[in-house]
């Protein structure tokens, strides 16, 4: 039955659920929650569209992720806030819909947005390639895409789009037993939960493991590769760092679903447990520009120089500098001594802005136990180094 057929009754019956103080306390939650995550968003929405020195591929990708942060906060969150404000659900059926398949779509492309951005740290740590436009604007096409095929499906007959058990908003029919929508509930967890973050855990495993790698060569390390591997990790600290809390804010959503779904009582999710979890969810939109901030140095200058562009002595300080070009040419930073009386170096260190490249002798490859891809008649040898 859907308990969109009668709005009155599922006012009054909404208006028991919490008592008139939770409501007050749950709409200034909300609306904490929908300001945060307007204001944030937008200043890194107009940062990225101001400062040629943010536009990256890298930083196209988080402000994909802005943009649907922003998107939930102005169409999301506002449903929820007056629900809150008026003690249960006051909009029409369609207006349910869209909520519930709004909320879904921006989720998903966040979660999605993530596991793309550990692949670009993946890729460019353990295989030494550097994406470019072209790369990341596909990506962000795709995850829309992938986005809509799921959401979409619930407004063609597959699912559908209800009221969730608190009242306040609304979400896939998560309770329904029908075979037709278990099926839907499995296969939509499978691909916009778990295989995104496999895809993560995937990517920042293989991360720590080449960073293992490379420790072991400590003493071919300079002071050039040693700053460029402090900004690749920092780099790659503050992805982890949102994909931890993003996770950490949908995870129990998730778990509550899945009780709600795949338990044996069909009331085996009270409403005030489904309540906190949901409104945990919707709190991930404001986070992640405050991770820009506190982490992100060129973020931090861009965002005091638009702060303060009327002070001149301040726009000195900070004029923006040309964007550096993708590929450098690698140019050699450390050369050691001559070996066996010939002018050809023992050990040579190169890097460009993807990896760093040792030429070792074959002695040295047996000493660090490393073995050669050209032959032991090879007298030189190559190995390529990612940095994090």
């Amino acid at each position: 039955m859907n308990p969109l057929n009668d709005t009155r009754t599922d006012r009054n019956g909404a208006s028991s659920l919490f008592s008139q103080g939770t409501y007050k306390v749950l709409a200034l939650t909300i609306g904490t929650i929908g300001v945060f995550g307007f204001c944030n968003n937008v200043v890194v929405i107009v940062l990225y569209c101001k400062f040629k020195r943010l536009r990256t591929p890298t930083n196209l990708l988080l402000v994909n992720i802005s943009l649907s942060d922003f998107l939930v906060s102005v169409t999301g969150i506002n449903f929820t806030f007056f629900a809150c404000v008026k003690g249960g659900w006051i909009w029409s059926q369609a207006t349910c819909i869209w909520d519930g398949f709004s909320n879904s779509l921006f989720g998903i492309v966040s979660i999605m947005t993530l596991a793309a951005l550990a692949y670009e740290r993946y890729i460019r740590v353990v295989h030494a390639q550097v994406v470019d436009f072209p790369w990341a604007w596909r990506a962000v096409g795709h995850i829309w895409l992938y986005s809509l095929a799921w959401t979409g499906a619930p407004l063609i007959g597959w699912n559908r789009y209800t009221l969730e058990v608190h009242r306040l908003g609304c979400s896939l029919d998560w309770a329904s037993k029908d075979p037709n929508d278990a099926s839907f509930i499995l296969l939509f967890l499978l691909a916009c939960f778990f295989v995104p973050v496999g895809i993560m855990i995937y990517c920042y495993g293989n991360i720590l493991y080449t960073v293992k790698m490379l420790r072991s060569l400590q003493e071919l390390q300079t002071v050039q590769i040693i700053k460029i591997l402090r900004y690749e990790k920092k780099v790659s600290v503050m992805f982890l760092l949102m994909i931890f809390c993003f996770l950490v804010c949908w995870t129990p959503y998730a778990v509550v679903s899945m009780l709600e779904a795949f338990g044996r009582h069909k009331n085996m999710v009270s409403p005030t447990a489904a309540i906190i979890p949901s409104f945990f969810a919707k709190s991930s939109t404001a986070y992640n520009p405050l991770i820009y901030g506190f982490m992100s140095r060129k973020f931090r200058r861009c965002l005091v120089q638009l702060l303060c562009s009327r002070l001149s002595w301040l726009q000195r300080g900070l004029k923006e500098r040309p964007l550096a070009p993708v590929e450098r040419p690698i140019r050699p930073i450390f050369v050691s001594g001559s070996c066996s009386g010939r002018d050809k170096p023992k050990k040579r260190v190169t890097f460009n802005t993807s990896s760093i490249v040792f030429i070792i002798t074959s002695d040295d490859l047996q000493h660090l136990g490393v073995s050669s891809k050209t032959g032991s008649e090879s007298q030189v040898n190559v190995i390529q180094v990612r940095p994090l």
